[in-house]
């Protein structure tokens, strides 16, 4: 089976479109400080620089620029309320990284079923 027929069954010509915004997500979510502020968003609502900031043990400037680097890649958007801004995560971006995570694991599934089917044929 050629790579294209491959492609054509498992939906990765889809991801592949969107290869440049996947990367910019995986890329903001490789660092250890965004991840943790990441899985504070995930408590749900929105959260100020203030609140992030006592909850990390880094200083507000260093959560605001992490914050801007995941509002770059898609994965945070602030909104304002009165006078501050609150933050809270983009569910969009999350979940086009989680569908792309699923279909890596489906491809590493595939790979390995046929691995084990040549080694037991042997």
């Amino acid at each position: 089976m050629s790579l294209q027929s491959d492609q054509a069954t498992t939906g990765t010509p889809a991801l592949a479109q969107q290869s440049d915004a996947l990367a910019r997500i995986f890329a903001a979510l490789g660092d250890p400080t965004r991840l943790r502020l990441v899985l504070l968003l995930c408590a749900g609502g929105a959260f100020s620089i203030a609140q992030l900031t006592a909850s990390t043990d880094i200083s507000r400037q260093g959560v605001t620029k992490h914050l801007q680097v995941l509002a770059e890649a898609g994965v945070v958007r602030d909104i304002k309320a009165g006078r501050e801004r609150l933050w809270q995560l983009d569910p969009a971006q999350i979940e086009l990284a989680r569908q792309t995570l699923g279909t890596i694991g489906q491809h590493w599934d595939v790979a390995l079923n046929k691995l084990k089917v040549f080694v037991e044929q042997r």
